[in-house]
């Protein structure tokens, strides 16, 4: 795994580990609610994954970005897709989301250094 992609990862989960281990419900039922949105249902987890992705780049959390850019990649999302998903969101967002875009292709290629899709 890169080390960008790995320190991420590593990051994410001490975090949530430290948040979860505490006994706060509401903290708890909001990332059970967030695992849950994701699943498969009417909507593929693929689509799912996207539609994350337009949201977080227009409300430009890198985090959210770096996370829906990685479960996308291994939903199996093609790079045209996720150029194609990152369009939209700039439209949306506006210019304001180009450096977000950029980071966006860098984590991306972070991610296709390891496993070509």
């Amino acid at each position: 795994m890169s080390k960008k992609v790995q320190e991420f990862n590593e990051y994410r989960s001490k975090m949530n580990e430290k948040i979860l281990s505490g006994d706060n419900k509401v903290i708890k039922r909001i990332f059970n609610l967030d695992t849950n949105a994701y699943a498969e249902g009417h909507l593929s987890v693929k689509t799912k994954e996207l539609l994350g992705l337009v949201a977080s780049a227009v409300l430009r959390c890198d985090d959210c970005i770096a996370y829906h850019l990685e479960t996308a990649y291994k939903s199996g999302v093609t790079k045209e897709e996720m150029m194609e998903t990152m369009s939209i969101a700039t439209l949306v967002g506006g210019t304001i989301v180009i450096p977000h875009l950029r980071r966006a292709v860098e984590f991306w290629e972070a991610l296709e250094e390891e496993t070509p899709n």
